[in-house]
């Protein structure tokens, strides 16, 4: 056993001496272009700003083609700067659209700084080089893994910190026009997955605000964590290579699984809206909260780079009323004492999370589900994504080999019906102490009720409303209330899922791992 001890040791020292950094003390720094009023998009803004002086405009990105066309139709109106930031970037469709359009805007002599985590680019190094040789394009990778061992040792040798990751999603077209939310740019998060669908929320914006984002990107793009490119990966391309992987990526501008989102760039009412520059921006004012890059080498109590503590006193000067929309939500003792604190006061809480069957990542669940009945007992509205319809219509196409599943995405709450936050944040410790996160905390009276209104419409229709319902021996039940198809329904286990899934969900509850969820 000793031996075997002594052996695993060293082979744990061995993957760390092998999975070192190059040096990236010679990176050069650069910032956002602040002369960018007389571009389209500046000059739309400043118009904007000359109407309603010292406000912010606000345009809520609710479906995914709509997301779509406001990144593109960005990135063709832009002329001087995109400045570009994703957790997850995919080599699908939609990721190679993005990519083609960023590659148009670079041609034409736009300055495009991509800043992507490491999570989702394994093996996809040529496809890096070749977008990053593009004089008017640099790329740089954050928190990377190294190139000179695989990535699964890491997660052993480097736990703690490859483990930590940019989870922020960020889109500044020529410093005047900026769009935060909770999407990544794939597939799934535009509505071109057949398997897979996100409910997901951005907000685009215009003003001061985009300024602030800027200032947030340059941070991170200066940030120690962030590699260029050519320094991490030492790869070389032939001209032949680079030639037939730039081909491939703009084709996907011509295939015909691009149709409807091309068609929407060209004739969409929102297309047009950027292409003229009359956006119909709702007033408000924001702010931008965010981590401090350097959370991620940080100890997890250093508050003072953490969002969270920017978020404290919004809310702590909630009155009446708060809803939240987290898809992987896991409050965790010190969350559940807070919402209490709040229903104690007067505040009408109301939580909508996913559901053991629309969750994509099960796992997170089992941090959540050991929650309920405390915040059920406190006095909380719980909400659980119904995914029925999308059931339904799954067991109708299973025979044609076609489904897709619907799962929550959107990162949102709603404070006093007065202000809003959408971001990249999850009420979970990952989000709080791991990963890092952006937001903007909006003032807008207007905003946050038509959201409201919306969310209304949603709870009554694509939920499950969770009840705890007291035996007479004094034990706690749950019970899920909801409708399918019009008829009132109600459950005492978790809906749609069967023996095996919720056996797996009470087995891990017994283990330590909320940390990492």
């Amino acid at each position: 056993m000793y031996q075997k001890l002594i052996l695993l040791l060293s082979i744990t020292i061995l993957l760390t001496a092998c999975a070192t950094l190059p040096d990236n003390n010679n990176r050069q720094t650069s910032f956002a272009f602040t002369d960018t009023a007389d571009t389209r998009l500046g000059q739309d803004i400043a118009g904007f700003e000359a109407r309603y002086p010292g406000q912010d405009g606000f345009l809520l990105l609710v479906n995914g083609l709509d997301a779509f066309v406001a990144r593109a139709g960005l990135t063709r109106a832009a002329e001087r700067s995109l400045d570009v930031q994703y957790y997850l970037y995919h080599d699908d469709l939609v990721g190679r659209l993005f990519s083609a359009l960023l590659w148009e805007a670079a041609e034409r002599g736009v300055r495009v700084r991509l800043l992507v985590d490491d999570m989702d680019l394994a093996n996809r190094d040529q496809e890096v080089l070749m977008f990053d040789a593009h004089p008017n394009i640099e790329v740089r990778i954050f928190n990377p893994f190294s190139r000179k061992v695989g990535r699964l040792p890491q997660y052993v040798s480097r736990f703690g910190s490859v483990t930590r990751r940019m989870h922020n999603k960020s889109f500044t077209a020529d410093n005047a026009i900026t769009i935060v939310g909770g999407r990544n740019i794939g597939d799934e998060y535009f509505d071109a997955d057949p398997v897979l669908t996100f409910a997901d929320l951005d907000i685009m914006a215009g003003g001061p605000v985009a300024a602030e984002v800027s200032a947030s990107f340059d941070r991170y793009w200066n940030s120690k964590l962030a590699y260029p490119a050519a320094t991490l990966i030492k790869a070389e391309l032939s001209e032949a290579e680079r030639l037939s992987i730039r081909d491939n990526m703009l084709a996907a501008l011509q295939s015909e699984q691009a149709s409807q989102y091309m068609q929407s760039l060209r004739d969409s009412d929102l297309a047009q809206s950027i292409r003229n520059a009359k956006i119909e921006f709702i007033t408000g004012q924001a702010t931008v909260v965010a981590d401090d890059p350097d959370k991620i080498l940080a100890a997890r109590d250093e508050e003072s780079l953490q969002l969270r503590s920017q978020l404290g006193p919004y809310f702590n000067q909630i009155e009446s009323d708060l809803i939240v929309i987290s898809p992987y939500f896991v409050p965790g003792k010190i969350g559940v004492e807070f919402f209490k604190s709040l229903v104690e006061r007067g505040v009408r809480v109301r939580i909508l999370t996913n559901s053991l069957a629309s969750n994509d990542v099960s796992l997170v669940h089992v941090g959540y589900s050991r929650y309920r009945k405390a915040l059920l007992r406190h006095g909380v509205e719980l909400f659980e994504l119904n995914n029925y319809q999308d059931l339904a219509v799954n067991r109708k196409r299973s025979r044609l080999g076609s489904s897709s599943q619907a799962s929550l995405h959107a990162k949102t709450f709603i404070l006093d019906q007065q202000r809003v936050f959408i971001g990249s944040l999850n009420l979970d410790p990952r989000s709080f102490l791991e990963n890092t996160e952006i937001g903007l905390v909006i003032d807008s009276e207007r905003l946050a009720k038509s959201m409201v209104l919306g969310m209304v419409d949603i709870l009554e229709e694509r939920t499950f409303k969770l009840n705890l319902e007291t035996n007479p021996d004094g034990t706690e039940n749950l019970r899920w209330q909801g409708y399918e198809e019009g008829r009132s329904v109600s459950y005492d286990k978790d809906p749609y899922t069967g023996f095996w899934e919720r056996f797996w969900l009470g087995f891990f509850r017994l283990l330590p791992i909320e940390s990492q969820l």
